[in-house]
């Protein structure tokens, strides 16, 4: 949003928290061992670890392929996670080999915070997503980053190579049930709404003193002509 300009919004951002009724949250029962945690959360059952494999098997590989959409998480030296979403036509994640996967970079906010993080640590996690599907697909493993001219022409997407590619090498790859998919409603229709849209603009309006309608102009104008 850097160097947009416009008038004053009279637009109010979010619900009025003064109605709000806020939980206590007390520390001292805070979880802060393992005990504590398995007294909550009992042990993993046989079933749900032995999913757990260390290669792109083929079932993944095509879980992948359908995916247009990866949720990307990194830490840096100071264990400070960040989680970017990556999205572009389905299977635009491309699987190297049984180990490894090459994620392109788009065209974004340039904030690179990933990026830092892999230069620091290297690690990574991903969840893939298929619209409509319940089931996740989490991938672990170790990252570098590439600008190999070659290997972005061929991440190319529209005609425009990808900006670095992160080579990650799997260590862990597992699909995750759909609980959390469908206690969200996630995918179902009625649940499809543009309320998360307005606040975001709402946001946007009051933080650059803008009117709600530039912002809006703004924004579409970027997502059409800005990939």
């Amino acid at each position: 949003m850097a160097g947009i300009d416009g008038d004053q919004s009279n637009e109010t951002f979010g619900a009025d928290v003064s109605k709000k009724v806020f939980m206590r949250i007390r520390e001292e029962f805070d979880i802060r061992n393992e005990e504590q945690l398995r007294e909550s959360i009992p042990l993993p059952t046989l079933a749900a670890l032995d999913k757990i494999e260390s290669s792109l098997t083929e079932p993944f590989r095509q879980f992948i392929a359908l995916s247009p959409f990866v949720l990307v998480a990194t830490c840096n030296a100071q264990q400070q996670v960040d989680v970017s979403p990556k999205g572009d036509a389905a299977g635009f994640v491309q699987v190297v080999d049984k180990n490894r996967l090459v994620i392109p970079e788009r065209k974004g906010n340039r904030l690179a915070f990933g990026f830092h993080n892999i230069l620091q640590t290297g690690s990574i996690s991903l969840i893939f997503m298929i619209p409509g599907t319940r089931e996740t697909l989490r991938v672990n493993g170790q990252a570098r980053l590439n600008r190999d001219p070659t290997l972005l022409d061929e991440l190319a997407a529209d005609g425009k190579p990808a900006l670095v590619a992160t080579v990650v090498t799997v260590e862990e790859v597992f699909f995750h049930c759909g609980k959390a998919v469908v206690r969200s409603g996630l995918w179902q229709a009625p649940m499809q709404d543009s309320d998360g849209e307005a606040l975001v603009r709402q946001y946007f309006s009051q933080l650059r003193s803008m009117a709600f309608e530039n912002v809006n102009r703004h924004l579409e104008s970027d997502y059409k002509d800005g990939l």
